[in-house]
């Protein structure tokens, strides 16, 4: 029901910032909940934040002060501004879609994911 396509990862060093961006194909509002998840060799996929159609926001906390999630609704689009980056931010970020159905269990969409390397 909706592509998702994130950018704006790289290799950048510890104490920098990055912009990631997701782009669906749809309208956002029609997404109950959009997200940001990492997934970091050999561990579990985590949530790092979402921000929900009405617009409230959740974040993990460690990254709580330093990461903000945001949205262009005119674009689609939302973002994940990452600042003060440390080497554990280390991680493949993917974008994520859920979407309610009329049953009341959600649907999960994805994107490719975007590499995100922190230097010491």
């Amino acid at each position: 029901q909706v592509q998702l396509v994130e950018s704006g990862g790289g290799l950048v060093q510890a104490g920098g910032s990055l912009r990631l961006s997701c782009a669906a194909s749809r309208s956002i509002f029609s997404i109950n909940v959009m997200g940001w998840y990492r997934q970091a060799p050999g561990k579990q996929r985590e949530l790092v934040a979402t921000i929900a159609s009405g617009g409230s926001r959740n974040y993990a906390d460690s990254v709580k002060g330093r990461f903000t999630i945001s949205r262009d609704v005119a674009k689609n689009t939302v973002y994940l501004q990452m600042n003060s980056l440390k080497p554990e931010d280390t991680a493949v970020y993917y974008c994520n879609a859920k979407i309610v159905s009329y049953s009341g269990s959600y649907s999960d969409y994805w994107g490719q994911g975007t590499q995100v390397t922190v230097s010491s």
